[in-house]
């Protein structure tokens, strides 16, 4: 089944473990992983001839590459190779799907299919992870490898990616979110591979951070310093020396505190103080590692935003001297044009790699777009053709959709310029085949991104990275970062090979109110569909459909409809007035009207609302409109309490009605009607009125005439009959 291609002895090895186990597979960029993604798809469809093989990728750019791949080395008809993404119609996806051999998806649009059972996993024989390093926390690939694991009776899962992570925690992670029984790792140090690797020589360069932001940086680092010891003076803080990461989890912790109910001004502040912290060591990052410009644009939208803004941490980050002196400064220099060393230094380079070669290709990466919109000016002054190539969130103006991206790469391809500028969007996953030269215009502090970097270059012949780092800066620690966390993610990886186990836990279900032959459904508002709830839902047993509801979030039955509510969200739309209108349409439009508050935060310290206007307004809901509030802690909680009012909601021989709101029109009326008769749903009663013309020609009818429809069985028909024929019962 494979064409035009001839495997590798490592590839063998690789296959020959990945046929049996689900495997994950860490190999250095550009040595063949997706080649062991067909060469087992091919193995798995000549074992499974009518099975399907589904490979999941992160973006849109990067499943194209892969449907090309596949299309030019597997015997299988083009027509059956098909593409899922966000661009192509649900409906649609759902016939590709019926006639696909092999499909490519990005995760998001299939968990969305998967949801509304327009696939049917338990078709696929081969389920293929790329980037398998995502598989973390909430991200698609999880649920979906969950879902597959449970429903497929032939299961094999194959994981692919140049970087896990550095932490044995990550790691174990991704292995145990993909089901993964065996791992396989190749490192360019490996005897099998290394005939294979390009020389790619990393030069470290090192840039010498100038006198003349020396004063600015010191101005910086002692604003910094003295938030945290105010900070530390209130008890909220053990030094004045933090990082990045480490203010981070401080902040989170006060946030943490506060929604609990502490609300002393010493928390307050000092949340206050962390912020305006965190703003200072952004501006330093700027400073050390991309120069004055992209300061100065920071520090001029901070001054654009404090003249509207209610944020008291950025006000009072405006009026410290320290601050104040820093952006005087900034601004001299930028008069001036001064450039940072990098600057000067890229440009010496550039100019270098051009002259010797002028069809030499070369990607610089950087960590932010401004810095990116300086190099290509740059570049510019020296006539050198580039690009810049950003992510597809408009910033200033920038911004570049998926098909935008695909066309900037097919024109560097192709040689139209010379350089792409990239940001981190061009780290994982693109296919470009001879890169002469990959710069760092900063070290990144990740082993995964650093790897990814890297990985442009030394694919067929070999390669040049230059990482431009100033001395005496972040720079140098973020440098030796990366390099600690890739030396430890390899030694990690090699522990598990040794010595991998799964540890797999058991899921808790509700087969204790829900009896396993009996369907019990929820309909979801389509805006839910990401949500926790619906996933959790699924994974209980429940049959989840999502659709457009004009109220509520989620349906029951069809006279019972229900509006969930964060706790922050609560509280929200208590102040801009949308609860009473959406509670008012909630009760309007079904019999029954449920709310649903979820989380565990105090409810009266989440914003500056009076405690008495929380309550005024539950009482509002539950006394003048009728309506019970009921509380739940988490998503899993809220899901199993949606399944048991589902539950005795419905019956086995009733299905959920989907009625969004009462009905109109005669018709909604008559099926309205005779669906609420007891064990009739809303397509038994289609079935009926279709029949017999009428609700009065329906209840008039006959146990004979009604078991003539197929669909309506004798014991409903005697129940319905029974029902109509007997006498009230006075009180």
């Amino acid at each position: 089944m494979i064409n035009n291609f001839s495997p590798r002895l490592y590839q063998q090895t690789i296959l020959g473990t990945a046929a049996h186990n689900n495997t994950l597979v860490v190999l250095p960029t550009g040595l063949g992983k997706t080649a062991v993604a067909f060469l087992l798809a091919a193995q798995r469809l000549h074992q499974y001839p009518n099975s399907k093989i589904l490979m999941l990728a992160p973006t849109k750019p990067l499943c194209e590459q892969h449907i090309e791949t596949f299309t030019n080395h597997l015997n299988v008809q083009k027509e059956k190779i098909v593409l899922f993404t966000g661009s192509i119609k649900p409906e649609k996806r759902a016939e590709l799907w019926k006639d696909a051999q092999i499909i490519v998806s990005t995760p998001q649009g299939l968990e969305n299919d998967v949801i509304n059972k327009r696939v049917k996993l338990q078709e696929v024989s081969l389920l293929i992870f790329d980037e398998a390093h995502h598989a973390t926390k909430e991200y698609a690939y999880v649920w979906i490898a969950q879902q597959y694991d449970k429903v497929s009776a032939r299961s094999r899962i194959l994981a692919l990616t140049a970087s896990p992570g550095s932490d044995m925690e990550k790691i174990r992670e991704v292995c145990t979110n993909l089901h993964i029984e065996k791992v396989e790792v190749r490192t360019d140090k490996d005897p099998d591979v290394k005939p294979y690797v390009q020389n790619v020589n990393i030069n470290w360069i090192p840039i010498k951070f100038p006198d003349e932001l020396k004063g600015i940086q010191k101005y910086l680092q002692d604003a910094k310093k003295s938030k945290l010891i105010e900070a530390q003076r209130y008890g909220h803080c053990n030094s004045a020396s933090l990082m990045k990461g480490q203010m981070l989890m401080l902040q989170g912790d006060l946030q943490r505190q506060i929604s609990s109910g502490h609300k002393d001004f010493e928390i307050l502040r000092s949340v206050s103080l962390i912020a305006e912290a965190l703003k200072i060591e952004h501006a330093l990052e700027l400073l050390e590692s991309q120069g004055i410009a992209p300061l100065h644009t920071y520090f001029t939208k901070m001054q654009k935003q404090s003249l509207t803004s209610k944020v008291k941490a950025l006000k009072n980050l405006l009026i410290d001297e320290n601050v104040k002196s820093a952006m005087y400064h900034t601004d001299e220099l930028f008069k001036k044009e001064y450039k940072h060393p990098k600057q000067v230094m890229l440009q010496e380079m550039m100019f270098d790699v051009i002259n010797k070669t002028p069809d030499a290709k070369a990607i610089i990466f950087t960590q932010f777009r401004d810095s990116a919109e300086q190099i290509v000016s740059t570049l510019n002054e020296l006539k050198i053709t580039n690009h810049i190539f950003v992510g597809q969130a408009k910033k200033n103006g920038i911004g570049f959709s998926q098909k935008e991206q695909k066309a900037i790469l097919d024109q560097f391809r192709t040689g139209e310029f010379n350089v792409l500028v990239a940001t981190s969007v061009a780290e994982e996953g693109l296919d470009i085949p001879k890169v002469d030269k990959v710069i760092f215009y900063e070290p990144v502090p990740s082993a995964i991104r650093s790897i990814q970097r890297r990985g442009r270059t030394g694919r067929l012949e070999e390669g040049e990275v230059n990482v431009l780092v100033s001395t005496g800066t972040r720079d140098e620690a973020y440098r030796w970062s990366a390099h600690h966390k890739e030396k430890r993610m390899y030694r990690n990886l090699e522990t598990l090979k040794k010595d991998f186990t799964l540890n797999g836990t058991k899921k808790t279900t509700l087969h204790k109110f829900i009896k396993e032959d009996e369907i019990v459904s929820v309909l979801a508002d389509h805006r839910e569909k990401n949500n926790r709830i619906v996933k959790e839902l699924i994974d209980i047993g429940i049959s989840v459909k999502t659709g457009q509801l004009v109220s509520a979030d989620y349906l029951v039955s069809g006279r019972v409809g229900v509006e969930l509510k964060k706790v922050p969200d609560f509280v929200a739309s208590i102040i801009d007035g949308r609860l009473l209108e959406q509670v008012r349409d909630l009760r309007q439009n079904f019999d029954k009207a449920v709310v649903i508050i979820e989380g565990e935060e105090d409810i009266y310290a989440i914003r500056k609302v009076h405690a008495n206007a929380i309550r005024g307004m539950l009482a509002s809901i539950v006394l003048d409109f009728g309506v019970p509030v009921l509380y739940t802690k988490n998503p899993k909680d809220t899901a199993a309490l949606l399944a048991v009012m589902a539950k005795r909601e419905q019956n086995k021989e009733r299905d959920v009605s989907v009625h969004d709101k009462k009905p109109h029109t005669t018709k909604e009326q008559q099926e309205f009607l005779v669906s609420s008769f007891p064990y009739i749903g809303l397509n038994t009663a289609r079935l009926l009125l279709n029949n017999f013309g009428s609700v009065k020609n329906v209840v008039n009818a006959s146990k004979e005439d009604m078991t003539m429809i197929k669909g309506v069985g004798p014991k409903t028909a005697e129940r319905l009959t029974t029902l109509f024929d007997e006498t009230y019962e006075k009180d």
